[in-house]
């Protein structure tokens, strides 16, 4: 029934290391694989989903398989064969497709079914090293939120299910032809993946089962590695999922081996592919049966369609926020289908699209987040609505937000000017000159004491960074991204206690406490004031040790008589050195390594505007050199993170 060789379990872990895994499964029963959720044993054939609404079904061989060899990673050959086949034939949908899979998880519980095909637990996961994940996916679905191509495609996933590198299903013939092949017509296609690690290449290839493997690969991959990817144990096997639209992904057979070229499997595999002459009768029969139903589907789902696709559904509890929310359709008419043409940037929270609002051609940024649960998206919308009645000239308006299923969009003024990070850091294109930065500075304190003592309710930002100061078309600084903030009240402590902003601008004693508050708002404006003097972000691994962190570098230059050495050089000397050296001093000052030797956003905004004078700095500012002055030094985050990338 089943060849099967696996040498390693057969000698003792001393002489593991000089051994490989091999096996070949021409068909399979109970024993052979360990299935999971949906899969079972079909007709000596591995069915991975079943015909219910997403369903999920994993199938792996039942020991792990050591890949790695004293740090190097082993090469590996697999073949199969798969066949895909749609619950409605007379229909071109189907199930979200399979994927063969190495990973440290077996069981897939917690996973997501539907265009997640049962690989990932959760969307914040999407991209993460720690998923050590490896998939080639034959995906039968095209989901635009994975930038999929089409909806018939094979892609090489790396951690991620945005593909590193797909194309649609097909094969080359002898005559270097390429073919269309339908992963979803329901007869059984045979897959190769080779895997070389000493000459770190990928090659998939696909045809049609019991025909000659294709000389030219589908994919091929030049310079990748999977040295980082597969730990030194994984577990090998498949994973299928369906979503609103059902369908069956069967396993048919299997070889796999860590040493050279996998083993051919069974022609017999031929008796398994339905013969399309002898049912063709049969075929034609189903077919004129759907035509008739189909019609009257097709066109009521058209119409239904068409009517449902920009159907906002606002329920109850959203009624309160009503005056900010905007109708789906017109963002999506705005930021032209959110078309990658129109892609402002993306991070850790969403991406951002420019648009033009119909109604009124209002020049707007959209962001696009995702929420995992209704109860963080009624949180998050109330808050955006409370941020949405902030009102000061230095504040980026927010104009409301747009909840669609699990998508979060919130609606903002265009910058046209960009960040200010882009202009100062690097090799910008024009230098902002000095008279402009100082100008920014005052501006974004101004709002800063807007949020701390202005406004009804007492706004933290816990982002403050020059990347979240955007300039408007007269370059006028307005702070934005309160995608970090919380409210509470005046005399009310803040009660989170979870570390959120960035590594560089984090005031050490949050890292212990993990409560936000004005004074670490503060001290992020601190380290502001300084990449904007220094044009130089925070943490920069390239440069000398003592002058990896910006705030130390600047701490001993001061000490040195020598501040003056850390003004931005872009500046060719053209500054006025009076403010440059107040800015620099209010830098240090307001990065106090202890909260009580920082001041006030309103001090800091009347030394800026030259309404009061510094303070003795000496006597307000610890020079102790060995004194923890920011969070690289003050917790286990060291230096060393940032040298590692992380």
């Amino acid at each position: 029934m089943a060849g099967v060789s696996v040498i390693f379990l057969l000698l003792p872990p001393s002489l593991t290391a000089q051994v490989h895994t091999s096996f070949t499964f021409n068909q399979f029963d109970a024993s052979t694989l360990e299935l999971f959720v949906d899969a079972s044993v079909r007709s000596k054939a591995i069915a991975l989903t079943d015909q219910s609404y997403r369903s999920i079904g994993r199938a792996f061989y039942r020991y792990p398989v050591r890949m790695k060899d004293g740090g190097s990673t082993s090469s590996f050959s697999t073949s199969f064969v798969f066949k895909i086949m749609k619950s409605i034939p007379c229909l071109s949908i189907s199930g979200h497709g399979l994927a063969f899979i190495m990973t440290p998880q077996r069981s897939p519980e917690g996973f997501l079914p539907s265009q997640y095909l049962g690989l990932l637990r959760n969307i914040s996961s999407l991209g993460k090293a720690s998923n050590h994940l490896f998939a080639v996916e034959f995906d039968t679905v095209q989901d635009i939120e994975f930038d999929d191509i089409d909806d018939n495609h094979v892609g090489v996933d790396l951690n991620d299910l945005r593909s590193v590198q797909s194309i649609s299903a097909g094969y080359w013939n002898d005559n270097s032809q390429f073919r269309k092949l339908d992963l979803k017509n329901g007869q059984n296609i045979q897959a190769w993946i080779d895997y070389d690690d000493l000459l770190n290449e990928l090659k998939v290839t696909i045809a049609q089962a019991c025909s000659n493997r294709p000389e030219k690969p589908l994919l091929y991959l030049k310079n990748i590695s999977l040295s980082n990817i597969l730990q030194e144990e994984i577990y090998i096997g498949f994973s299928a999922s369906t979503g609103l639209f059902t369908g069956e992904h069967y396993l048919v057979a299997w070889s796999f081996t860590t040493s050279g070229a996998a083993s051919a499997l069974n022609l017999d595999l031929c008796d398994l592919i339905n013969d399309r002459k002898s049912n063709a009768r049969l075929i034609a029969g189903i077919t004129a049966a759907c035509v008739l139903p189909l019609l009257v589907v097709v066109a009521a789902t058209l119409v239904l369609w068409k009517r449902n696709q920009y159907r906002d559904i606002l329920e109850e509890w959203e009624m309160e926020y009503w005056p900010h929310r905007f109708n789906y359709k017109d963002l999506h008419i705005a930021t032209k289908g959110f078309g990658d043409e129109q892609l402002l940037g993306s991070g850790g929270f969403g991406r951002v699209y420019r648009g033009v609002l119909s109604t009124n051609n209002l020049q707007v940024a959209v962001k696009c987040i995702l929420r995992e649960t209704e109860e963080g998206i009624k949180e998050f919308i109330a808050e955006i609505s409370s941020l949405g009645r902030l009102q000061h000239r230095n504040l980026v308006q927010i104009r409301g937000f747009c909840r669609r299923v699990k998508r979060l969009f919130i609606v903002y003024d265009y910058m046209p000017n960009g960040s200010l990070d882009k202009m100062i850091f690097g090799k910008p294109n024009k230098v902002v000159e000095w008279g402009h930065r100082y100008k920014v500075l005052k501006d974004v304190a101004a709002g800063l004491v807007y949020l701390h003592e202005e406004w009804e309710q007492r706004v933290v930002h816990r982002d403050i960074k020059s990347s979240n100061v955007l300039m408007d078309s007269e370059l006028n600084g307005k702070l934005g991204d309160f995608g970090l903030a919380r409210l509470y009240e005046h005399n009310e402590n803040s009660h989170t206690t979870r570390v959120v902003g960035t590594l560089g601008y984090i005031a050490p004693e949050l890292i212990h406490t993990g409560k936000a508050s004005p004074a670490t708002d503060v001290f992020s404006f601190g380290i502001f004031l300084l990449e904007v003097a220094c044009g130089r972000r925070p943490v920069e691994p390239s440069l000398q040790p003592e002058q990896i962190v910006m705030v130390d570098w600047v701490r001993q230059l001061y000490a040195t008589g020598t501040l003056m050495d850390a003004a931005d050089p872009n500046l060719g000397g053209q500054y006025v050195k009076v403010e440059m050296e107040r800015v620099l001093k209010l830098g240090l000052l307001c990065s106090n390594p202890q909260p009580e030797g920082r001041i006030g956003m309103r001090q800091a905004l009347q030394i800026l505007e030259e309404e009061a004078p510094m303070p003795s700095f000496d006597a307000q500012f610890n020079l102790d050199m060995n004194a923890p002055n920011s969070i690289l030094k003050s917790s286990p985050c060291s230096t060393s993170m940032f040298l590692e990338g992380r």
